[in-house]
Parts: structure tokens; C-alpha cells; sequence
């Protein structure tokens, strides 16, 4: 049975023991019902897919994080009244460390999604991703945010 099918019938069971089932009290029957699934979830979910799904959701919240912070930096150059002196456009070769065409891909992707950089390219042997930047201060800098941050949790989430 799924844990989401187990939290509602919880919660009816909290609404019916209780005798109330306006929906404020069917809210608090959720939430005690997903708080004893939470510490049951061993017994609900083999624990490689809960530590899978808890690293899909630390590159999604990374991703949102790294997408609300390039629109700023990128509005922030779009309105600035010299663009010619804020703009520092440049191709970069990222070495890669993930191996597989899903990470690649993947990881394309995320820097492709993201305003202002774009994937380019990828080398005929899979080693170097080339990535357009819009601004860039430091290529070091640059390479290295990109392997602390999306590849690193790429790599977690096909680990």
C-alpha cells in the first residue's frame, strides 16, 4: 500500500474517531497521519528509494535555487544602462566527471534551463561539455560551480 494511500485513510480514521470531518480537522488528521508515516517509513519503502527520491528532490531544489538566482543576475545585466561593458560573453570547456549519455544529458539540460548559459556541445570522447555564458567573471570559478553543484548531484541521483 502506498504511503499516500495510508496518510488519507489516517486522517478518515482521525475524522471518524474524532466524530468531525470539516476539513480543518481532516488537514490535522493528514498531517499526524504523514508525521507516523514518516517515522514508519522503513516499513513502507525499502530505504534506496526513499535516499533516491530524497536526491532527485536535492537537484530539484538546487536547480530552483540556481534558476531564481541566474534570472536575477541576468535582469540585473538586462537593465543595466551600459549592456556593452556588463556583458562578458564566453565559451567554456567543462571537463566532465559523469560518464553516462542520461548524466550528460541531463546535466546539459540543467545548464541549458538555467538564464543565461547554454550547452553548447559535448566532445567526441564524452570528457568536455562546452557551455556559452552570458557573463563570465572567472572560468575557474565557473567550471567550478558547475561541478559542486549539478554534477555533483547529477552523479548522486544515477548513483
Amino acid at each position: 500500500m502506498s504511503p499516500a494511500i495510508i496518510v488519507i485513510v489516517l486522517a478518515l480514521g482521525w475524522a471518524a474517531v474524532t466524530g468531525n470531518f470539516s476539513g480543518l480537522n481532516l488537514v490535522f488528521g493528514g498531517a499526524i497521519g504523514a508525521i507516523a508515516v514518516l517515522l514508519l517509513r522503513s516499513a513502507f519503502a525499502p530505504p534506496r528509494a526513499l535516499r533516491k527520491l530524497r536526491r532527485i528532490t536535492s537537484l530539484a531544489l538546487l536547480f530552483l535555487y540556481e534558476l531564481v538566482l541566474s534570472a536575477i543576475r541576468v535582469a540585473i545585466v538586462v537593465v543595466t544602462p551600459d549592456l556593452k561593458s556588463a556583458l562578458r560573453p564566453a565559451i567554456v570547456a567543462v571537463p566532465l566527471t559523469v560518464t553516462s549519455d542520461a548524466e550528460i544529458t541531463l546535466l546539459a539540460n540543467l545548464i541549458t534551463l538555467t538564464p543565461g548559459t547554454l550547452s553548447i556541445d559535448v566532445s567526441e570522447d564524452r570528457s568536455v561539455l562546452y557551455v556559452h555564458v552570458l557573463t563570465l567573471s572567472s572560468r575557474d570559478a565557473l567550471i567550478a560551480d558547475i561541478a559542486k553543484g549539478f554534477e555533483t548531484k547529477v552523479k548522486e541521483v544515477f548513483a
